[in-house]
Parts: C-alpha cells; structure tokens; sequence
C-alpha cells in the first residue's frame, strides 16, 4: 500500500473520530436548554487542533514504518492527489456558501460555525474516499 494511499485513511479515521467526539460533547450539553444556547466553541476549537495534531503524528508514524519504496511518489500518485483534492474542495465552498446564506439571513453564529465545520469534515472525507476508491479501483485521468 502507498503511503499516500494509507495517508488517505488517516485522514478518514482522524476526521470521523474528531468529529464524532465534538458531537458528543455538544449534544450531550444540549439537555438543559435549546442547542444553539449551549457552548460550543472550545469544543470545536479542540477538535479541530486534536485532528490537526493527530493526523501529523499519524503522517509521522507511517513515514517512519512504512519501507522506502513506498514512499516514492510517482506521477500516479500525485495525480491521485490532485483529483482527490479537486473533488473536496466542493464541499469547502458549499460551507463556505452555506455559511455566507446563514450569516444574510441573520442566523445564530452556532449555526453557522456548525454548517461551515461540516464542510470543512465532508471535504476531508469526499477527498480522501475519492483517493482510495482511486488507488482501489484504478485511476484514469480524463
């Protein structure tokens, strides 16, 4: 397996992980009183610095463990890259958008914090599925 390619499920994990603790936290604080009342910045804040830290110590680990010839990046792989990021970068601008809407239309800044992190998550995801189903199914560039 290719170091990008395992770099790809860390991302997965590190993402799905992250997010899920930071759900966790901000709905189980949600029982004593409406949702977007409850604090909900440190959370975030934290979650995003932990993924940040943990993906970069995981990056770390597999450099360091994976064998020397795969950790040469050939053209396939950079190109893998490339569509893999092209095809997240959607979901940055539909927050980015969705964010924008909210803010016009006066909503709670939880709410727009929350749809803008959401893109940011969908984005790490679409992009990194979209390399492995790359690296699994074959790659052929248009």
């Amino acid at each position: 397996m290719a170091v990008e390619e395992k770099r790809a499920w860390i991302m997965i994990v590190v993402t799905v992980l992250a997010y899920g603790a930071y759900l966790t936290v901000v709905l189980g604080r949600s029982g004593s009183g409406p949702l977007a009342e409850q604090p909900y910045a440190a959370a975030l804040l934290w979650s995003v610095g932990a993924a940040i830290v943990a993906s970069i110590a995981l990056h770390i680990i597999v450099s360091l463990i994976s064998p020397e010839d795969g950790k040469v990046k050939d053209q396939r792989d950079r190109e893998i890259h490339r569509f893999g990021e092209h095809i997240g970068q959607s979901f940055v601008a539909i927050g980015a958008v969705a964010g924008m809407l909210l803010a016009m239309a006066e909503a709670d800044q939880f709410w727009i914090a929350n749809v803008i992190y959401l893109g940011f998550v969908l984005s790490a995801l679409l992009a990194s599925m979209a390399k492995l189903a790359s690296y699994r199914l074959g790659f052929h560039p248009w």
